[in-house]
């Protein structure tokens, strides 16, 4: 007969392995190691990831709460696809709460702390190499400073939660930035896009330092605007080299009109005062 400790012990130490199953699935799966439509069968993934059936039941559940995997039989998940409308729609639920999260941020938040991210960002070097000339030390820079800002959009987010200081919001938006870690991995890599995002970021932060409502969520309406338009874009381009016909040809004939649907926003360039 258990003690109630030992049933204590046992239940911490499953769910100690149901997080770590998921955290390894999450990871392959917004990485790409698993990919859209791959297999993940209960009894080959409990044994890859050493964890009994149980737990890693768990853990698939919470991925398919995230919209990440979807059940095909009781035993069978498959990580789902993702798509243009996926992406639109992420983005549209993006673009609502964090329009909204800007100007709470900016009537909340610690002023002088986003000021110092918008410098953060002003000091942000993408240095990049342009050919494929570039010698090893140019490219190392180059990732070195991609990483940097990542990793400091990171910080920017972590600021804006804490600033809003709303769980239903900042727990909404933690569910779609599950999802644009998978569709930023769809995009190919745009120097031009990645500086323009750095600028982008550092207006908002300043905005939102300055105590400007308004501009910090249209500045982040702006930002979302080109970021979308950039990933379809890149998609629609990664599409059209993967069936060996140019983007336009791949959706129809070249004077067929393009439906309202497949339209792809144009970037804006700056804001509007």
């Amino acid at each position: 007969m258990y003690t109630l400790a030992e049933v204590w012990n046992e239940e911490v130490m499953r769910m100690r392995a149901s997080d770590r199953a998921y955290a390894t699935l999450l990871d392959e799966i917004q990485s790409g190691v698993l990919r859209p439509g791959a297999v993940l069968g209960e009894v080959e993934q409990a044994a890859r990831l050493g964890v009994s059936r149980t737990p890693l039941r768990e853990a698939l559940g919470r991925l398919a709460a995230d919209g990440l995997v979807a059940q095909q039989s009781p035993r069978v998940t498959v990580v789902t696809a993702i798509d243009a409308g996926d992406i639109r729609e992420i983005f549209e639920v993006r673009r609502a709460l964090e329009e909204s999260a800007a100007r709470l941020a900016a009537e909340r938040g610690d002023a002088a702390a986003f000021s110092e991210l918008a410098h953060s960002f002003a000091r942000v070097d993408l240095a990049t190499a342009e050919t494929d000339a570039a010698d090893a030390a140019d490219r190392s820079r180059s990732a070195d400073g991609t990483d940097a800002y990542y990793a400091l959009i990171e910080r920017f987010d972590l600021a804006l939660d804490a600033a809003v200081a709303n769980d239903y919001l900042t727990a909404a938006l933690r569910t779609v930035r599950t999802h644009l870690v998978r569709v930023r991995r769809l995009a190919r890599d745009n120097p031009a896009r990645l500086a323009a995002s750095v600028a982008e970021h550092r207006l908002i932060a300043a905005a939102i330092g300055a105590r400007d409502a308004d501009l910090a969520a249209h500045a982040t309406h702006v930002h979302l605007h080109n970021a979308l338009h950039s990933i379809l874009e890149s998609l629609r381009a990664s599409t059209g080299s993967a069936t060996g016909t140019a983007p336009a040809a791949a959706a129809g004939a070249a004077n067929t009109p393009v439906p309202a649907t497949d339209r792809f926003p144009e970037p804006v360039e700056g804001l509007h005062q």
